[in-house]
């Protein structure tokens, strides 16, 4: 087995263009994405979105003051840059498997953070992957790369 990260929190919100909240354990649904989050559908192949803990924590270090949660992601995740694996890698954590759909994403309406900062990481540095397994995921578990 390949490369491995430590889920720091996972994230859901009830309505779209709202920051989520780290609701500590969640149900991913097959096809789905995280159960009750606002982002989750049968249709998108963007049904679980991703960021690396550390990209976060650089984007801390320029003195934005956010939350788990405050760029929409599902799931923040240490020592996994996301960016740097293909279209198509799968991830697992327990009888979970993501598949990796989409690299960043163009923000039309700009975010509460990009109108402080003058930036936002989502853009550039999100993932987002479409659920090939679904099950139970719990912050401290970790999310295994597979080869």
């Amino acid at each position: 087995m390949g490369r491995r990260g430590k889920i720091t929190a996972i994230c859901t919100s009830v309505d779209k263009g709202t920051p989520k909240r780290n609701i500590h354990q969640a149900m991913i649904i097959k096809k789905y994405g995280v159960e009750a989050d606002a982002h989750a559908s049968f249709k998108s192949h963007r049904q679980v979105s991703l960021l690396s803990y550390e990209k976060i924590e650089e984007f801390k270090a320029k003195g934005a003051e956010i939350k788990d949660g405050a760029f929409g992601e599902n799931m923040i995740v240490q020592e996994i840059d996301f960016t740097s694996y293909p279209i198509g890698t799968q991830f697992r954590s327990g009888d979970v498997i993501l598949e990796l759909t989409q690299i960043g994403k163009e923000c039309h309406d700009h975010c509460q953070i990009y109108e402080t900062m003058g930036e936002c990481i989502m853009p550039k540095d999100g993932v987002f992957c479409k659920v090939i397994m679904g099950g139970i995921i719990t912050e401290g578990d970790y999310l295994h790369v597979e080869d």
